[in-house]
């Protein structure tokens, strides 16, 4: 099983940027569906962007025209690029492999100031 490491993470006022990277210890040329989730303190983890094979990418409304994902398989990384960042970005944001299904990591902070 692949191991993916999070990382991009840190403190960053409203309107900000971010990239946020998802290492793999190998290759990720066979994960089909690649995730980004986001638990914020007291609230459930919840689904934030998804990649698919083939470039087809999916997210929540609440990011939508804001957050990119997108994949280098060359590299074995995710990235997840986080423009215009509110309060409400404030979390833990994860990786995870859904197809083939991964298991989650560390995670890497993110948190916007007002």
């Amino acid at each position: 099983q692949v191991q993916l490491v999070e990382s991009g993470g840190g403190l960053v006022q409203t309107g900000g940027s971010l990239r946020l990277s998802c290492s793999a210890s190998g290759t990720i040329f066979n994960i089909i569906v690649m995730d980004w989730y986001r638990q914020a303190p007291g609230r459930q983890r919840e689904l934030v962007a998804s990649t698919y094979t083939g470039g087809i990418a999916t997210y929540a409304n609440s990011v939508k025209g804001r957050f990119t994902i997108s994949r280098d398989d060359a590299k074995n990384t995710v990235y997840l690029q986080m423009n215009s960042l509110k309060p409400e970005d404030t979390a833990v944001y994860y990786c995870i492999s859904r197809i083939p299904r991964g298991s989650w990591g560390q995670g890497t902070q993110v948190t916007v100031s007002s």
